[in-house]
């Protein structure tokens, strides 16, 4: 039996009326650590990308003490240019040029810590709440296994939130203590939503950055995706929560 062929034309017209998914876009910031200063007490990392809605670029670097997670005076530093044809490198290079006062990006360069795990927000097989790691890549390890747990937790909205979500979302992160005689650490929990994360609806651990400097205890550093609601569709920033400590190192 001989088969029927089908016009290339009615299948092109076919398709072209077939519907479509809507298309939504949404401001993914992208992630980039600098490094640590030479003795773990600072860590610094940048976000930088396209604002959905203005198509303005924008870049934004955090200083951070790892002893008390707080940010170092002076930052962050966010820069954003309101002009949708300039480029992210300008934004970038803007922001770099007043972190050279803090700690100078030769000195990050020097001292980059090592990527103990990472799942970007497009990971769909890891679970986005746990993170398990060797803080170095030694075979067999010489330390204990570090792993971190995040909690979502539920606030009203704020007023600038009201009416766009029922519920605002913050986090707990801890630090599981893993052999006996070891606590489980509290590193951050929110009593509230700070409005610089905008209107969260969900968190992530992104990665583990550990640092383990000379004749000083090891920093830790968990950088954290937030999602909030986005212009153009979800919105994805960075924030990351830092610790030292001294009872995770060689067994």
């Amino acid at each position: 039996m001989a088969k029927r062929m089908i016009p290339f034309g009615i299948v092109l017209a076919t398709t072209l009326a077939l519907p479509t998914s809507p298309l939504y876009a949404g401001d993914f910031a992208s992630l980039n650590v600098l490094g640590f200063s030479a003795d773990g007490g600072i860590f610094v990392f940048e976000e930088f990308g396209v604002q959905d809605g203005s198509g303005f670029p924008y870049a934004n670097r955090f200083y951070i003490d790892t002893s008390t997670d707080q940010f170092i005076s002076g930052t962050p530093i966010r820069v954003r240019i309101d002009d949708e044809t300039a480029e992210v490198a300008q934004a970038r290079s803007d922001a770099a040029a007043q972190g050279q006062s803090i700690i100078t990006d030769a000195v990050l360069a020097e001292n980059p810590g090592y990527l103990a795990g990472f799942n970007t927000v497009t990971e769909a097989s890891a679970d986005p709440f746990r993170m398990a790691v060797n803080p170095r890549p030694v075979v067999p390890p010489v330390d204990r296994q570090i792993e971190f747990r995040l909690r979502e937790l539920q606030f009203a909205p704020s007023e600038t939130c009201s009416g766009i979500q029922d519920l605002t979302l913050g986090f707990e992160l801890v630090q599981l203590g893993l052999e006996a005689g070891m606590e489980t650490k509290l590193l951050h929990e929110d009593a509230s939503v700070p409005g610089s994360r905008g209107c969260p609806d969900g968190y992530r651990i992104g990665g583990v950055h550990t640092f383990h400097p000379e004749n000083a205890e090891p920093a830790y550093a968990v950088t954290i995706a937030v999602k909030s609601f986005g212009f153009e569709g979800p919105d994805y920033r960075w924030m990351a929560v830092t610790t030292r400590d001294g009872t995770i190192g060689q067994p």
